[in-house]
């Protein structure tokens, strides 16, 4: 019993990001020599089902304790919040508009099959709002982020105008029960990243590099872009201060993770966790990091308007600048509703190509080569995505403190 005290006081005291790298390094190396040893995928599997499990629970006890507990003054970082999150994915969109322009991608398509999708706009929309008035219980059971956020906040406010002190501290000590299990499950991230590694490696290898490697710099280079330019601009400007330090650590200690994890729902923990080490206020982070995991999608920005460009440069549309201009608010609007789990965004495409009168059965076809590149391309959109929600949470933070 003590020798695995030991050990265990070992393994949480050395770097999660340094065991996370050597996890890395062996997946990769197990994916490439023993591909067939599929059982080493299994933990993979059941770190991201872990989080996934937990998480709809963790945000829904933590908004409705954050709005009970609240006192005044989170208005203004939430103004400045939501500003920093539908201004990013609109840039992200128009740098991916110019982009295409600048390096224009064809796709080869042929036959395809149909898949369901968003038909247009306003699809989107009525979805957004059907789920966000669903079943509160099964909100959580589906992992229906709109409506755990709309119950939560609904029940919390509820909490904050009746319900007494013992009451709203009674569901603040359920908050941080289940927060300290998410703490756990966290804890056994390398294991994990080891097992999603090495699925990846053994079933894509390097292929997707070549096959489709034009399409995959374009995607990759504008959310490089994006994160390592406007949205650092973003924040200088509101905190003037040098935002590369706060942006390095938000790309490592939460990109890497959602990196390999592909789902912004499933990666809410690992952003909680560091905005708690980071010092920022819970009562804030609590709602903001759900919410940006919901609204905040520079990378499904770049996804939705780099593919329907493509399929409209392969067809022979003519796009020109005010249709490019509508097509990035097209993009940033339903950005917003892209699903929080691994190629949400690709989903989106047909309903941004049916903006240039492009039918459904052409536009599924470059849905089918998203999912083909889905190993870059949705996790390098999720790693940005969901290491920018941390990143304008803190810059709101830093921003109204200056202000004060």
């Amino acid at each position: 019993m003590k020798r695995i005290k030991t050990i265990l006081r070992w393994w949480t005291s050395t770097s999660l990001v340094l065991r996370i790298f050597i996890g890395l390094v062996i997946g990769a190396v197990l994916g490439l020599t023993v591909p067939g040893w599929t059982v080493v995928g299994i933990l993979g599997e059941v770190f991201v089902n872990t989080l996934k499990a937990i998480a709809p629970i963790l945000v829904f006890v933590l908004v409705a304790s954050s709005i009970a507990r609240a006192g005044g003054g989170l208005g203004p970082r939430f103004r400045i919040l939501i500003v920093c999150y539908l201004l990013s994915t609109f840039i992200a969109a128009l740098l991916t508009v110019a982009a295409s322009f600048l390096f224009p991608v064809t796709l080869q398509l042929g036959e395809g099959a149909l898949m369901e999708a968003p038909g247009d706009l306003t699809d989107v929309f009525t979805h957004l709002l059907t789920n966000m008035v669903a079943n509160p219980l099964q909100a959580i059971s589906n992992a229906n982020y709109i409506g755990i956020l709309f119950w939560a906040i609904i029940i919390g406010i509820a909490l904050k105008m009746k319900a007494g002190a013992t009451t709203i501290n009674m569901v603040h000590d359920f908050a941080e029960v289940i927060s300290q299990v998410v703490r756990w499950v966290i804890q056994f991230a390398p294991f994990g990243i080891l097992g999603l590694v090495f699925s990846s490696v053994s079933e894509s290898g390097m292929e997707v590099f070549t096959t489709y490697g034009h399409l995959v710099l374009l995607l990759v280079g504008c959310m490089v872009v994006n994160a390592l330019v406007s949205n650092p601009l973003i924040s200088f400007l509101l905190i003037r201060r040098n935002p590369y330090p706060l942006l390095f650590k938000c790309l490592k200690e939460s990109g890497l993770n959602a990196f390999f994890t592909r789902s912004s729902a499933a990666n809410i923990p690992i952003n909680m966790n560091l905005c708690k080490r980071l010092g920022l206020d819970e009562d804030f982070y609590s709602v903001s990091i759900p919410l940006g995991a919901t609204i905040n999608m520079d990378g499904a920005a770049v996804t939705i308007t780099a593919m329907s460009l493509a399929v409209a440069h392969t067809v022979g549309v003519e796009v020109t600048f005010i249709s490019a201009l509508f097509l990035s608010v097209f993009a940033t609007l339903g950005a917003c509703g892209a699903s929080g789990v691994a190629g949400g965004s690709l989903l989106l495409i047909p309903m941004a190509c049916s903006f240039f009168g492009i039918s459904n059965d052409v536009a599924m076809q470059a849905v089918a080569i998203g999912f083909i590149i889905g190993v870059v391309q949705d996790s390098m959109e999720t790693a940005f995505n969901s290491s920018g929600d941390v990143f304008f949470t803190a810059t709101a933070e830093y921003y109204d403190e200056g202000k004060k």
